[in-house]
């Protein structure tokens, strides 16, 4: 079985997607319809940066979608790649909103619109420079929960994403994410800060919350054609409710990408195929699991490349 996935923030790059905007006209035009979309040029910030901008969440969202969007179209367009039958689509945080276009339970423009406002909403859910987030790496999930716990009364710090075996990501202030990053190093645990400009996926997102979940419940959506796993419960999708309750949910809950990827291959996939920039979660799945056989899907030659 074959799955597919497709990333999330901290895959951005200037100029991803470029090769593939440079070659077809049809993808100049997705470009455009974007741009006129979402009221200012993205396709420059896309493709010329600086990366500083790119790198502010209210950007880096309908960016990666959009690439995302346009390599699927690619693929759709020049390759046989969607003649075969997929048994889950998953994305990382963001990335969901791609795997729910792709399964067409939301429309481009739904998906580009809701991210746009996701991200204006996480971005000011907390003033810029004062949140962040924070990589913990070769410590085991129920490790830092209980270092998190007994610690939460001096130190407010929240898990964000279960990532992989050995990867954790941390949400909180950035005054309190130093505290605890100099109480992990006294522990002897690597830890790393993320260039990112909100933390995301843990109660300081209230706001967000609250704004999104408005938005969603006026959404139309339609039935996935294809099993979607959502990252707030790591199962599939049941119906139009849940999508829109669990996306609601998703903004404040931890991401369990670790077991979102051990579901899938516990349900029988072998082989999982990243599409979007970077190639974040072809990292991730392969310390999951290095048994199972992962294909990225990035640039105009990963295209013409894939042999499934």
């Amino acid at each position: 079985m074959i799955s597919v996935v497709f990333p999330g923030q901290g895959s951005q790059k200037v100029g991803m997607g470029s090769d593939i905007f440079n070659k077809f006209d049809y993808v100049k035009t997705i470009f455009k319809n974007a741009d006129e979309i979402l009221g200012y040029k993205i396709s420059e910030i896309i493709l010329n940066g600086p990366q500083h901008k790119l790198n502010q969440t209210t950007f880096t969202q309908p960016a990666i979608y959009l690439v995302g969007h346009s390599i699927c179209e690619v693929l759709k367009n020049e390759t046989n790649f969607f003649n075969n039958k997929f048994g889950f689509y998953a994305g990382h945080s963001l990335g969901e909103y791609t795997a729910l276009m792709r399964a067409e339970t939301i429309t481009f423009e739904q998906g580009l619109l809701l991210l746009k406002n996701r991200g204006e909403a996480m971005q000011s859910a907390v003033p810029l420079g004062e949140g962040g987030m924070l990589a913990v790496l070769g410590v085991e999930t129920e490790e830092i929960k209980e270092i998190i716990n007994e610690n939460f009364s001096k130190i407010r710090c929240f898990l964000a994403n279960d990532n992989s075996n050995g990867q954790l990501i941390l949400s909180g202030k950035n005054n309190e994410l130093d505290k605890f990053a100099t109480l992990l190093k006294e522990k002897r645990i690597k830890n790393i800060k993320l260039p990112v400009s909100a933390p995301f996926h843990c109660e300081l997102m209230e706001s967000a919350t609250n704004v999104m979940e408005k938005i969603i419940n006026q959404q139309n959506l339609k039935d996935p054609h294809y099993h979607v796993v959502s990252n707030v419960t790591a199962q599939p999708y049941q119906n139009i409710n849940e999508i829109k309750n669990l996306l609601i949910k998703q903004i404040e809950s931890p991401v369990r990408w670790r077991e979102s990827i051990q579901y899938m291959i516990a349900k029988g996939t072998k082989i999982f195929v990243e599409i979007g920039p970077g190639r974040v979660l072809s990292g991730l799945i392969k310390r999951i699991n290095k048994d199972v056989k992962v294909l990225n899907i990035d640039t105009l030659e990963d295209i013409q490349d894939i042999k499934l």
